[in-house]
């Protein structure tokens, strides 16, 4: 009888979006797979579980499943974790899933932890129909996929590098109209979680002057959007979790 893979979601930023099931389910399994066994081990040790973890990363995905599904199909119980928030969304996980299901292994998903939704509810822009994009291509394609998303009538949901973040404001504003509605969301769930809303070019303005830390999220109005509104800045602090990031 083949074992189950379980896809586990971790915190983004605060410990205490960890759930119960998902420490009992890392507890219980026969190996954990992370994407920094490094990263991992800090959670890992923080609440007291001592399973034995291996290394899957986008780096060796494809030399690591087949001999995965090969130890699931044995009768192991496997967990799947990236750094933050839920395998397979912009992190690794997509290949062996697809090849555990082809091999006729259950995969049980936990909900918890993401970037997308809270960055989306957060910003105040319409969350009944959107699209997530995750990265934008770096080069090759990058000018065409946000022509495209220009005219998308939905919410769109973009990840992106604190270091990136202005130009990529800047070429949303070309492409789709610099007084189309966005917010950026950053270091969510962490003591420094601040959501920025405003028109792109008022977003461009204030983020030249403030060079942003941390883990971003953009969301875009879609095409058809309402009449745009002043920068805001909402800040949410969690003193229970100490950083030394400041924006």
């Amino acid at each position: 009888m083949s074992g189950k893979l379980y896809i586990v979601p971790t915190p983004v930023g605060n410990l205490g979006d960890m759930t119960p099931r998902a420490v009992e389910t890392l507890r219980n399994v026969d190996m954990i797979l992370c994407e920094d066994t490094r990263t991992s081990g800090v959670l890992l040790k923080h609440f007291g579980i001592t399973t034995p973890t291996s290394s899957h990363h986008k780096y060796n995905e494809h030399d690591t499943t087949s001999r995965v599904v090969a130890r699931l199909s044995g009768g192991e119980n496997i967990a799947l974790v990236s750094d933050a928030g839920t395998p397979g969304i912009s992190d690794p996980g997509f290949m062996l899933v697809r090849e555990a299901r082809v091999a006729g292994i259950d995969v049980e998903t936990l909900p918890g932890p993401t970037a997308l939704i809270p960055a989306l509810v957060n910003s105040g822009l319409p969350c009944d129909r959107f699209t997530f994009e995750g990265f934008l291509p770096l080069k090759k394609g990058r000018r065409t996929r946000l022509e495209e998303l220009s005219v998308e009538p939905r919410t769109f949901v973009i990840y992106e590098s604190p270091l990136r973040l202005c130009t990529t404001l800047k070429e949303l504003a070309e492409t789709c109209g610099p007084t189309r509605r966005a917010a950026v969301c950053r270091e969510i769930s962490k003591m420094h979680d601040s959501t920025y809303t405003g028109t792109l070019c008022e977003l461009v303005e204030y983020f030249s002057a403030n060079q942003p830390r941390g883990e971003i999220v953009i969301v875009i109005e879609g095409m058809a959007g309402s009449a745009p509104k002043k920068v805001h800045r909402n800040k949410y602090r969690d003193s229970s979790e100490a950083s030394s990031d400041n924006l």
